[in-house]
């Protein structure tokens, strides 16, 4: 085992999480709503959704693969409905208050909605495929130099969220609640063309 590889795949995976995307958007809004667990739990969903795709481009599971690749139009089509739901929902939130967080947060609903929305882009998998072939590692590399390059972009990516998160979090309470109906609103609208990119994508 090249401990080398949890390296590489530490920096690629905080590299394909930085990007601001509409993950990045909903954790930004979450952390400013419900606080820091909340927007953390979301980041750690995505990463897990990209932890399992660097697996399956690393470990050569080309039948996996292609069998979602091969899907692709019907993953596309069902992020870019839930992101429309998202981004409406988000839009008419009211923001919340200290009362409405403990009672209304679900850490679980949280992970699962960004899990779920990272794995309806199966080209990520393309993406993993050809950065591994360029770091020289082959399904006959080895199982270990694999399990560490997968650690690290699990690692990286919840790194990238870690330190998003903290940095909003550090502002959260300075906002006003005219000043956290705008967020929902700036984010609403964001998350909401984000959904028709992903549908208008699918009519090329």
């Amino acid at each position: 085992m090249d401990v080398g590889f949890l390296l590489r795949g530490l920096i690629l995976g905080f590299s394909i999480a930085a990007p601001v995307g509409p993950i990045g958007v909903l954790c930004i809004r979450r952390t400013l709503a419900n606080g820091r667990a909340s927007g953390l739990v979301s980041g750690l969903g995505a990463a897990s959704a990209d932890a399992i795709y660097g697996s399956v481009a690393a470990f050569g599971l080309t039948v996996i693969s292609s069998f979602l690749v091969e899907r692709q139009t019907a993953l596309r089509l069902v992020g870019g409905l839930f992101l429309l739901y998202l981004g409406v929902r988000t839009l008419l939130a009211r923001p919340a208050t200290e009362t409405t967080v403990i009672a209304s947060t679900s850490l679980g609903s949280d992970y699962a909605t960004t899990f779920v929305l990272t794995l309806t882009n199966p080209m990520t998998i393309l993406a993993f495929a050809a950065v591994f072939a360029g770091l020289g590692l082959t399904a006959g590399a080895g199982f270990g130099s694999a399990l560490l390059l997968v650690l690290g972009v699990f690692l990286g990516s919840a790194l990238w969220w870690l330190l998003l998160v903290t940095i909003i979090s550090l502002v959260r309470h300075r906002l006003t609640p005219t000043s956290l109906r705008w967020v929902n609103i700036a984010s609403g609208v964001i998350i909401t063309v984000f959904g028709l990119i992903a549908l208008g994508s699918l009519m090329r």
